[in-house]
């Protein structure tokens, strides 16, 4: 598990990843994308059309089993992430590693969400 969201930051850091539905969405149509990932906190009817497209496409899914606040902070972004589509892995191992899991786990040892604040004003 700790591999791949090591896999996945480095996919984001190396690689070509979209964020958000609208994003995800417009790359599975124009099948660029190679991996979905989403949080288990996204709105279910989001959930239906993405998983619905995906298995038209051909595209695998894995759920996040965490907040998108904890998915963005694994993702090294101040803001959260609900979902998310790999394009290109970079130099990550992402695509031969999703294949052994089709869950992620938050790790709270390894996604600090004290740096995010949703105050407003600061």
């Amino acid at each position: 598990m700790a591999d791949l969201s090591s896999d996945i930051r480095l996919a984001v850091d190396s690689g070509e990843v979209v964020f958000g539905l609208r994003s995800v969405l417009k790359s599975i149509k124009e099948n660029t994308t190679k991996l979905i990932i989403a949080t288990s906190k996204n709105k279910e009817q989001n959930l239906l059309e993405i998983k619905h497209l995906a298995s038209i496409s051909n595209t695998r899914i894995i759920t996040f089993e965490g907040n998108p606040i904890a998915l963005g902070a694994l993702c090294g972004k101040p803001f959260s992430v609900s979902m998310l589509s790999i394009i290109k892995p970079g130099n990550s191992r992402i695509l031969e590693t999703s294949n052994k899991e089709s869950k992620i786990e938050a790790e709270p040892e390894e996604i600090n969400t004290e740096e995010i604040s949703l105050e407003k004003g600061e």
